[in-house]
């Protein structure tokens, strides 16, 4: 068993108080990937150009990333570049969709038999094809961004009328269901179908709520913030990924998946692009998962 995650990869180009890098790996997909592949085996779904590093390859096949989904077109690679000046809030300063603008998601054989899925941050009739491609999976996840909540709202309402967890930050559910707090914002979004909300708080860290029970985790502390960028696709792919292995949505299950996305995250903003995930030893995420633990105890 494993997890598929579905999404974009690009290549960014990012400018923050602490540097920046240029065509640096990116994407929901890749950022969620690689975070995940310390929990158990992904499988990752997306498109790439003929320019794509094969550096950024060879890294995400060193993390044991299944790459029978990455598909190769004619063409450049998805890239975006963007400015910090505030670290919770990203200032798009260009997009190029390249071969991105023309990916239909294919749905290798391999991923027939994964027991979670994860819609990554892409367009909501994009998640639909998915979701009318695939055999019934144990989790499916959704996440999404202001862009599509105010592009397509009718279809992103179909995909979370048709998963069991969804992902958004503060802002977005609240522009989503027009709540004024996330608590009766998140209850909006259960009566829509899923059996749970995650509303990830950035530097305040994430609220899990279910029809039954809600969880509060803070944001685990590091030294110095460098790269904001995938911080919540890192959170959604660890989340995912821990929570794989359960046969349902026991909610002491969902805690140590919020501890693991929360320290996931917390990597991944310590360093540009991915690379403060990379290589790094599983003792370590258990040890600061269980300082994380004491607390929220």
């Amino acid at each position: 068993m494993s997890l598929v995650i579905v999404g974009s990869i690009g290549l960014d180009t990012i400018k923050t108080p602490a540097g920046q890098v240029v065509d640096a790996p990116g994407g929901s997909a890749v950022y969620g990937s690689i975070s995940g592949s310390y929990f158990t085996d992904v499988h990752i779904i997306g498109v790439v150009g003929e320019d794509y590093p094969q550096e950024a390859r060879q890294m995400l096949h060193r993390h044991g990333v299944n790459l029978e989904g990455l598909e190769v077109a004619a063409g450049k690679t998805f890239r975006w570049s963007g400015l910090y000046q505030d670290w919770n809030k990203a200032q798009t300063l260009n997009t190029e969709l390249n071969v991105f603008a023309d990916f239909v998601p294919r749905i290798p054989q391999a991923c027939s038999s994964c027991h979670s899925l994860l819609l990554a941050n892409i367009h909501p009739e994009l998640q639909l094809q998915v979701l009318q491609k695939t055999a019934s999976y144990t989790h499916v996840a959704c996440d999404t961004m202001n862009f599509w909540i105010k592009g397509c709202p009718h279809t992103l309402r179909e995909v979370i009328s048709r998963v069991q967890i969804v992902f958004m930050n503060e802002d977005e559910i609240k522009e989503f269901t027009g709540k004024m707090d996330i608590f009766s914002a998140a209850e909006s979004i259960l009566e829509l179908g899923p059996q749970l909300m995650v509303v990830k708080r950035g530097e305040y860290g994430s609220i899990a709520i279910s029809r039954e029970e809600m969880f509060f985790a803070p944001a685990y502390p590091i030294r110095q913030v460098k790269d904001p960028t995938g911080a919540g696709d890192s959170f959604a792919g660890a989340f995912m990924a821990h929570l794989e292995g359960a046969s349902d949505l026991n909610f002491s299950k969902v805690k140590d998946a919020v501890r693991y996305g929360t320290i996931m995250a917390a990597y991944n903003v310590s360093q540009f692009s991915v690379d403060g995930m990379l290589d790094l030893n599983r003792d370590r995420i258990d040890q600061d998962k269980e300082a994380l633990c004491k607390m929220t105890n």
